[in-house]
């Protein structure tokens, strides 16, 4: 996932937190157990980005699984769609190509008030990076910005390369943010071949397990949720 604009971050020029300028309640913190459908998630987040957006709700990070499918982005390119019925293909409004997902990876919907933080999707876009990097950074990985392409990297040495473990999709709605974050705990790695992941054919993907780590879903739910508390501000 990633949003629609350029990326030519200067990265020393940004925040290093994005906390409301103006005091807030607390972004709530919820999780759903099970597999979440990716249309219910799609209008739940509508629902709750409008009463944000209303003052009528706090801020809500949403944690969910979802069964196997794939989503296209505005800019998603109908080459990439490598297996069209492999799993079902959902077009997004988020900015983007194509991405996958499925069990075994956590994807965190962040749906915070940007006209209470900073009205700069660049900067909230590295934001998000950076929540990432400190969550995998609790496992010892080393996660890394590219310039070039949104999402966070690790290196391969032994395999001569780099892979991605999390992808960046976001889109606002009256200052307001949803869509989010995703990171490979423990998917499927080989369900990513049905597309070309965000546009990328260069590079691979990867995931926590597949990188030797013992990580479970619970493990790393904790470390997002300290990692973003640290970048973001309280949450309930």
């Amino acid at each position: 996932m990633r949003h629609s604009s350029a990326m030519n971050i200067a990265r020393s020029t940004l925040p290093s937190t994005f906390r409301p300028a103006t005091e807030t309640p607390p972004v709530r913190w919820t999780s759903s157990a099970g597999m979440t459908g990716y249309e219910d998630a799609v209008a739940e987040m509508e629902r709750e980005a409008a009463a944000i957006a209303r003052g009528e709700a706090a801020e809500r990070i949403w944690l969910v699984e979802h069964p196997p499918l794939y989503t296209a982005g505005t800019s998603s390119k109908d080459a990439d769609l490598v297996a069209p019925d492999r799993f079902p293909v959902f077009q997004t409004g988020r900015g983007g190509q194509y991405t996958y997902h499925g069990p075994g990876q956590r994807v965190a919907y962040t749906m915070l008030n940007l006209s209470r933080r900073q009205q700069d999707v660049r900067a909230y876009v590295a934001a998000l990076e950076e929540w990432i990097i400190k969550t995998l950074a609790t496992f010892n990985v080393r996660g890394e910005r590219r310039e070039d392409r949104v999402g966070v990297w690790v290196e391969r040495p032994e395999r001569g390369g780099e892979d991605k473990i999390a992808a960046i999709g976001v889109k606002l709605r009256k200052w307001v943010s949803f869509h989010g974050i995703s990171i490979n705990v423990e998917p499927n790695l080989e369900h990513f071949g049905g597309i070309v992941p965000c546009g990328v054919r260069e590079h691979g993907v990867t995931s926590l397990v597949d990188l030797g780590l013992p990580v479970t879903m619970d493990d790393l739910d904790l470390a997002l949720r300290q990692s973003f508390e640290e970048i973001f501000g309280p949450t309930t």
